[in-house]
């Protein structure tokens, strides 16, 4: 197994010893979590559910070009909301990224989330 951490350009930086995402060697790749970080400015985006889903999505696909692949790949993701109150409208832009390939998902509230964000998405992709 040939393990090989990739940090994309074009995704915010990460904010703690990890990479963006490794490649396992073995036909997997794992994202870490994105937050809304705006990489441009380093800013949060908006406070509402559905800007943040959006820039956490430009931030994937960032992270996924850089790893040379895309959300077609995806197998698995897993959803972490500071409210589970937000789930109907994260998941409405959630579905314009993932809805037709609809990889299966874990969806679960956390006290708190990085940098005060309302969401944060992890993926699995096939290589």
């Amino acid at each position: 197994m040939s393990r090989k951490n990739i940090n994309a350009a074009g995704a915010p930086a990460a904010i703690g010893p990890y990479s963006h995402a490794v490649d396992t060697g073995i036909g997997l790749i794992f994202t870490s979590g994105q937050i809304p970080i705006n990489p441009e400015t380093g800013e949060m985006a908006d406070n509402n559910i559905k800007a943040q889903t959006e820039q956490v999505f430009k931030n994937l696909i960032a992270v996924l070009k850089g790893c040379g692949t895309s959300l077609e790949k995806v197998v698995k993701a897993t959803v972490f909301l500071q409210s589970m109150n937000d789930f109907a409208a994260m998941n409405e832009v959630y579905s314009k990224y993932l809805g037709e390939t609809a990889p299966a998902r874990s969806a679960v509230e956390v006290a708190a989330l990085p940098k005060g964000a309302l969401v944060e998405i992890e993926l699995i992709l096939l290589k």
